[in-house]
C-alpha cells in the first residue's frame, strides 16, 4: 500500500499537496491529518464527496510499502510501516540536517510546495476539475500570502494561472482564504492584543504576546493574520498554551527578521516570514504548571530575540578609514595627481580640520581640459555635508539624494574625518548579498580543514594581535578555498596596523627570526627552528607533530596599490582591508577571515566574492582591472576552469578590450602564468579556453593549439608512466608533469617556432634544449618506420629520454612507437662486450677508430648479424685487421 501523508495544523498548502500528489500517483491513499485549520476543515466539509482524503483510522490494516511526504520533512509513525518502507519528500523548507539518507527529497524553493506539484500535474498534460483547481490554488494564494510574501516565486504564479485555466473560482478562493474569526478565536483576539509588548531590535520593531488557549480547538493562524494586518509589525510573535503544548506562531512583514530562525531555535520551521513551533512540556502537567511552562519558554524567546535578527548595517561599517583630504589652496594640477593615483572620484576639501567642500573628478578634468591650473577651493563643490559613522542607511541615502554627493565625508562626534563613504558603497550594501555563513560555522570549517597545530597557531596570533588592539585576516584564496570545501594549508596573514611590528612581537614572544621588507611592509616569521619548542609552548598537551606548524608565515601590512602605466609592477601604500581587498584580482578573492579576539571566524565580504563563489562567476573588481595587470587575463581562464566557474559577461569583453595589453608584459611573467597552468590538473581545459579566447595567439602568434595538442595532453593524463622511461620527477624547477605538458604542446613545432616563442616567454636554456631536442626527434619519427635497430639507437641515442617520451606519446603510428619502445625497454641498454682496453690490448692504439669499431660492434648485436662471443670476437678481429691496413 502507498499512503501520502502531511502535517498537523495543516493548512491549505498542506492540503492542496496532498491532492497534487494523488494527482500524480491516483494509486496512492491521501491520509489526512487528526488537526486541520479551520478553513481547511470547513472546505473538506463542503466538498468532500469530490476531494479523495481519507481518515487514517479507514486506512486498510496493510503493509506499507511506500509513503509519499508533503509540505514537510517530519514523519509520523502508521500501523504498517517498517525498515522497508520507501519515503519520497516533496517539501519547500529548508532540508533538515538529520533526515535519513535514503528518502528520496524533491525540495523547491517556492513560497507554496503546491507550486512543484502542479508543475508535474501540468506537464503530464493532466486536466482538473473544478474542485482540485480550487483546492491547489488554495493552497498556492495561502502560503504565498496571495503572492505578496517575499518568498513568492515565478514558480508559483505560473502554477497560479494553470489552476486558474483549469477553472479556479476567485470568488470561492476568497471565501475560504479569509474566513471570519470564530467567536474563541476573537477572545484569543482580545486577550493577545491586551498582552502585546513591543520590542525594539537593531532598528526593527517586534511585537510579541503570549495568552492562555487551552479553551481554543481552531487554529492560531488566523489570529495572526489578523493582527499583523492590524499593528503591521517588523514581526509578529506569538506563544499561546494549547492542550498540545506551547505553539509559537511568528509573522514578519520583511526580510530583516528571519522568523524562521526564531521558529528553529525552539525546535520548529518554516520560512523567513511566516514560521511556527510547538513546545511540549514533559510529563502531564495540569494547567498551573503549563502556564508556568508557558511563561518560561516566553522569557527564553525574548531573550533570544537578538540572536536572529542581524545587526544594522551602520555608516561606519561600509565607510572606507582614513581617506585623503586636500585642502582648498591645492592646485588642480596635484589634485588630478592623486585622482590618477589613487582611482578615487572624489575628495573632501578641509580647512582647519573642517569639511568645506567636495571636489569631484569631473571639475579637474575640465579645468585640465581648459589648461586653468585653479586651487581646488574655486573648483569644489561648496558645503559642510557630513554624516556620523553611527547613521543608518537610510540617512545616508537621504543625505545623497539632497545633496547630490557621491562621496561623503564621515565625522566622528570629536569632529575629526575619519573616513569616506560613496554612493558606491551604498549601492554594494542595499543590494541583494549572499548569506555570509556563522563565526561559528567557519570556526567548525577551520578545525576540519587544518591540522589542529596550525590551527593552535592561529589562535595564538590572533590573542597576540587582540592585546594590542590589531586587526588581523586570513584572505583571499585560502578563504575562498575553505568555503568551497576544498581547503588549502598555506595562508598568509593581513594586518590592518604595522605587520613588522605585529612580526617582531611574535618573535620576541615564541622564538624564531624575522626577515621585514620595510618598502613593503611584509614580514616573514621564520619558526623552522624554533617548531618544536614553538608547539610545547602554544598547546603543552599537544600530540601533534613540530612538522605540522608551517616553517615560516608572512605578514603582510593592509596596502593599497596603484599603477603608474599599464602592465607596470604596482606601487604600493599602507591602507585599510577594505582597500586591500580591492586591489586583488577577482571578488572570489577578496574574502577575509578575522582572527584576533571576538571576531574569530567572521567572513568580511565588501565586494560581492560570496555571491559569485555561490553563482560560479569569474569577476574583476573595476573596468581597469586588466589595464592594471594583464597576467589577470590567464588566470581569470585559470581559476575560471579549475572551479568549473563561468567568466562573467562584462568580464569577459573587458578581457577581449585587453588582450593587446599581453604584449606589455615580460616575458618571465608570463612565462610564471603558464607554468601555473601548466601545473594544474585541468591544465588541458584552460589552454583550450585561453586559444578560443585568443589570448594565445596574443601572447605569440605560433602558440599552437589544436585537437591534436588536447588530445595528446588527454592522454598523457590519462597515462600510468611506465618506470622503464626512467624519467626525472624534477626539471630545472618544473615538476615532471609540467615538463612533459610544455613538451608535448610545443615540441611539435618547428625548431625556428620554439626558438622564438623561447625567447618571447623567456624559458630556460634547459628547457629550450629538452624543447629543440623534441622538436628534432618528432621530426625524425618518420625515418624509424623501417629502420633498422641500429638506426633508431643512432636516432635516439642524442635524445634525452623525457624528449622520447614526448615523441612517442604524440606519435600517432603504431610502428614508430613500437620501435621507441623497442629502444626504451631493450635496444638503449645494448653494449658490445669489447672495450677500449681489449682493443689495445690487441695492439690497436687509442683513436677514433675505438669508437667507430666499438659502434660497429653495438650495430651488428642490434641488427642481429652477431649472437654470441665468439661470433663478436671475429668481427673484432677483422675489423682491427681493416683498422691496421687502412
Amino acid at each position: 500500500m502507498k499512503v501520502i501523508l502531511t502535517h498537523e495544523q495543516a493548512d491549505m498548502d498542506a492540503l492542496a499537496s496532498l491532492l497534487g500528489a494523488w494527482l500524480l500517483q491516483p494509486d496512492a491513499k491521501p491520509v489526512l491529518p487528526r488537526n486541520i485549520n479551520r478553513n481547511g476543515r470547513r472546505y473538506i466539509e463542503r466538498y468532500a464527496d469530490q476531494l479523495p482524503f481519507i481518515d487514517q483510522k479507514d486506512l486498510p490494516k496493510e503493509e506499507i510499502s511506500e509513503i509519499l511526504l508533503v509540505d514537510t520533512q517530519s514523519l509520523i509513525t502508521l500501523k504498517g510501516m517498517s525498515d522497508q518502507t520507501r519515503v519520497t519528500v516533496y517539501d519547500h523548507h529548508p532540508r533538515r540536517e538529520d533526515l535519513d539518507p535514503n528518502w528520496e527529497l524533491h525540495l523547491t524553493q517556492a513560497g507554496s510546495n503546491t507550486s512543484q506539484l502542479v508543475e508535474r500535474i501540468r506537464a503530464a498534460g493532466k486536466a482538473l476539475t473544478p474542485v482540485q483547481a480550487n483546492t491547489l490554488a488554495l493552497g498556492l494564494y495561502e502560503d504565498t500570502g496571495a503572492f505578496t510574501y517575499g518568498s513568492t516565486t515565478p514558480e508559483d504564479l505560473t502554477a497560479a494561472g494553470f489552476c486558474l485555466a483549469q477553472g479556479a473560482d476567485p470568488d470561492i478562493l476568497s471565501h475560504y482564504l479569509y474566513p471570519p474569526l470564530s467567536k474563541e478565536q476573537r477572545e484569543l483576539y482580545d486577550r493577545l492584543l491586551r498582552n502585546i509588548e513591543t520590542f525594539k531590535v537593531e532598528g526593527q520593531t517586534i511585537l510579541a504576546a503570549k495568552a492562555d488557549a487551552l479553551d481554543v480547538k481552531d487554529e492560531i493562524s488566523s489570529v495572526a493574520h489578523k493582527l499583523r494586518d492590524v499593528l503591521n509589525p517588523d514581526a509578529l510573535l506569538l506563544m499561546v498554551a494549547t492542550t498540545q503544548g506551547i505553539r509559537l506562531v511568528a509573522r514578519a512583514t520583511n526580510d530583516r527578521v528571519d522568523v524562521s530562525a526564531i521558529a528553529e531555535a525552539l525546535g520548529g520551521g518554516g520560512h523567513k516570514r511566516a514560521a511556527s513551533a510547538l513546545i511540549r512540556p514533559e510529563g502531564h502537567p495540569d494547567e498551573a504548571e503549563t502556564l508556568r511552562f508557558l511563561d518560561e519558554q516566553y522569557q527564553r524567546l525574548i531573550a533570544d530575540l537578538s540572536k536572529h535578527i542581524p545587526s544594522k548595517t551602520t555608516v561606519g561599517g561600509i565607510m572606507s578609514r582614513d581617506p585623503l583630504l586636500l585642502s582648498p589652496e591645492t592646485s588642480a594640477q596635484e589634485a588630478h595627481r592623486l585622482m590618477q593615483r589613487y582611482g578615487y572620484e572624489g575628495y573632501p576639501v578641509v580647512a582647519a580640520g573642517r569639511v568645506v567642500g567636495l571636489l569631484n573628478r569631473r571639475e579637474v578634468d575640465r579645468a585640465i581640459s581648459h589648461k586653468l591650473d585653479l586651487p581646488v577651493g574655486s573648483l569644489m563643490a561648496a558645503g559642510a555635508v557630513q554624516i556620523a559613522p553611527d547613521s543608518s542607511l537610510e540617512e545616508l541615502q537621504t543625505l545623497m539624494g539632497s545633496t547630490g554627493w557621491g562621496q561623503v565625508p564621515v565625522v566622528n562626534a570629536a569632529g575629526e574625518i575619519i573616513g569616506i563613504v560613496t554612493r558606491t558603497d551604498l549601492i554594494k550594501t542595499l543590494s541583494a548579498k549572499a548569506d555570509i555563513p556563522e563565526k561559528q560555522a567557519v570556526v567548525e570549517m577551520l578545525e576540519q580543514a587544518i591540522p589542529p597545530a596550525r590551527l593552535t597557531l592561529l589562535r595564538a596570533l590572533a590573542e597576540e594581535a587582540d592585546q594590542v588592539n590589531l586587526a588581523i585576516f586570513v584572505v583571499g584564496g585560502f578563504v575562498r578555498d575553505l568555503l568551497l570545501d576544498r581547503p588549502s594549508l598555506d595562508f598568509d596573514v593581513v594586518v590592518e596596523g604595522d605587520a613588522i611590528f605585529f612580526a617582531n612581537r611574535l618573535a620576541a614572544r615564541w622564538g624564531g627570526r624575522v626577515v621585514a621588507h620595510r618598502r613593503f611592509g611584509t614580514a616573514k616569521w621564520e619558526i623552522n627552528g624554533v617548531r618544536e619548542g614553538l608547539l610545547a609552548q602554544l598547546d603543552p598537551e599537544s600530540r601533534s607533530a613540530p612538522g605540522d606548524l608551517p616553517e615560516s608565515l608572512d605578514l603582510i601590512t593592509a596596502r593599497t596599490e596603484f599603477y603608474e602605466q599599464p602592465a607596470a609592477l604596482p606601487t604600493v601604500e599602507s591602507s585599510s582591508i577594505k582597500m586591500d581587498l580591492h586591489r586583488r584580482d577577482f571578488t572570489i578573492n577578496t574574502l577575509a577571515l578575522r582572527l584576533d579576539g571576538d571576531h574569530f571566524g567572521q567572513i568580511y565580504d565588501y565586494w560581492g566574492g560570496l555571491s559569485d563563489l555561490q553563482k560560479g562567476q569569474i569577476r574583476v573588481l573595476h573596468a581597469l582591472s586588466f589595464v592594471d595587470d594583464a597576467t589577470r587575463l590567464l588566470r581569470a581562464v585559470r581559476f575560471e576552469q579549475r572551479f568549473a566557474f563561468e567568466i562573467e559577461p562584462r568580464t569577459l569583453a573587458l578581457m577581449e578590450e585587453s588582450l593587446p595589453l599581453l604584449d606589455k608584459l615580460t616575458g618571465a611573467r608570463l612565462r610564471h602564468e603558464i607554468n601555473l597552468i601548466l601545473a594544474e590538473p585541468h591544465a588541458t581545459l584552460m589552454l583550450d579556453r585561453l586559444a578560443r579566447l585568443g589570448i594565445l595567439t596574443a601572447i605569440h602568434p605560433e602558440l599552437p593549439w589544436d585537437e591534436a595538442i588536447k588530445a595528446n595532453l588527454d592522454r598523457l593524463d590519462a597515462m600510468d608512466i611506465d618506470p622503464i622511461w626512467e624519467l626525472l620527477e624534477q626539471q630545472d624547477h618544473l615538476s615532471l608533469e609540467q615538463t612533459l605538458r610544455t613538451l608535448i604542446w610545443l615540441g611539435t613545432l618547428p625548431q625556428s617556432s620554439i626558438q622564438s616563442i623561447a625567447s618571447r616567454l623567456r624559458f630556460k636554456a634547459s628547457l629550450k634544449k629538452l624543447l629543440l631536442a623534441t622538436s628534432q626527434l618528432i621530426h625524425a619519427l618518420p625515418e624509424l618506420e623501417q629502420a633498422a635497430p641500429s638506426q633508431v639507437v643512432h636516432i635516439c641515442d642524442g635524445a634525452p629520454r623525457l624528449a622520447i617520451f614526448a615523441a612517442y606519446l604524440v606519435e600517432p603510428e603504431e610502428a614508430i612507437k613500437a620501435q621507441l619502445w623497442n629502444y626504451v625497454s631493450q635496444w638503449a641498454a645494448v653494449e658490445p662486450l669489447t672495450t677500449g682496453d681489449d682493443l689495445k690490448a690487441m695492439g690497436l692504439r687509442p683513436s677514433p677508430a675505438f669508437s667507430q669499431i666499438l659502434s660497429k660492434l653495438r650495430d651488428a648485436w642490434l641488427d642481429g648479424e652477431i649472437h654470441s662471443p665468439e661470433q663478436e670476437r671475429a668481427l673484432v678481429e677483422k675489423l682491427v685487421a681493416e683498422t691496421e691496413q687502412s
